[in-house]
């Protein structure tokens, strides 16, 4: 009995590892920080519940000296870990977020998604839909939340996102391209490094080296998403999707690593969108020496604070 109970049928290391038994060990992204009001940037922050039924929830961040006279740009994120780990209250993402928010002069709404494999995709496509639907409901003055309608200006609103928040992020923004908001524009997609793939390699990808670390990102895909029709499903490899097109928005901010796996798939996200008939603009700034989410390992290195105020200058352009 005991050694059925520790096999491992799945792990992705470093993040998680499933047992025979259906125990689900995360190995990384478990822990939570309140919110509050951070002493180095004295942004404010608190959480809300927006779907009790399915545990649906989100932190909010305010800059200090809001004032409801001068309106401030949205940025709703989404969170990065595979799918499987971290949450929009860990601290990872608390400190990442108050130091946006004070660069930036911007209002945040952290959607918290249910993760996999005990919610597998697109659970959390969906959990972020009903994120942005109750976002939307704040539009016209209506809606719980004081500091969305106080705040707020709902004309200039940006999707952003790490490396599966980043896919989450692109897909939600393909999703208001066919099913617009009244009131809302979406005016910007910023991703850092996301989770975009394919079953053909492409660049770098091709080197011998890539082949164990291609199986994993194919693996991990498969093991969030069982129904996938495979890694050139149109929600992994946004070149596969017909209507790409009509994404909802008119800039994309494209973040890549020159080390990380991805890098090429950021790169090809943008000669894509590029040609696929889109009515924007896209920009890539790749980070040299860098790798995976290297912003949120080590936020006070030079690449990480060019990145930081990179991302505030998109937020604060002129709408187009």
């Amino acid at each position: 009995m005991a050694s059925s109970t520790n096999e491992i049928v799945h792990e992705f290391l470093p993040m998680i590892r499933v047992y025979k038994d259906g125990r689900v060990e995360r190995l990384v992204g478990n822990d939570v920080v309140p919110a509050s009001v951070d002493p180095n940037t004295e942004v404010q922050s608190k959480d809300v519940i927006i779907s009790p039924e399915i545990g649906v929830g989100a932190r909010l961040f305010l800059p200090k000296n809001a004032d409801p006279h001068r309106k401030l740009p949205l940025v709703v994120y989404f969170h990065g870990g595979g799918f499987v780990i971290e949450s929009a209250f860990s601290p990872t993402f608390y400190n990442y977020l108050n130091s946006l928010v004070a660069e930036a002069n911007v209002v945040v709404v952290a959607v918290d998604y249910r993760l996999a494999p005990e919610h597998p995709l697109p659970i959390a496509y969906e959990d972020s839909w009903v994120g942005l639907k109750w976002v939307a409901s704040h539009v016209k003055g209506d809606g719980q939340e004081s500091w969305l309608k106080d705040y707020v200006d709902f004309e200039r609103v940006f999707f952003g996102g790490d490396s599966a928040g980043g896919n989450i992020a692109h897909n939600m923004a393909m999703r208001i391209g066919s099913e617009k908001f009244d009131g809302i524009s979406i005016v910007g997609l910023f991703l850092i490094h996301p989770f975009f793939w394919g079953e053909e390699p492409i660049g770098n990808e091709c080197a011998d080296i890539k082949i164990a670390a291609k199986a994993y990102a194919d693996n991990l895909w498969r093991f969030v998403n069982p129904s996938t029709v495979g890694s050139n499903d149109p929600f992994l490899n946004p070149a596969t999707n017909p209507n790409l097109s009509s994404l909802g928005c008119t800039r994309v901010l494209v973040f890549v690593a020159e080390e990380d796996l991805v890098k090429d798939r950021g790169w090809y996200y943008k000669e894509v969108l590029a040609k696929s008939g889109w009515k924007g603009n896209v920009e890539v700034m790749e980070a040299k020496g860098e790798n995976h989410v290297f912003h949120l390992l080590n936020p006070t290195c030079e690449n990480a604070l060019a990145m930081l105020e990179r991302v505030a200058s998109f937020l604060n352009q002129d709408k187009v």
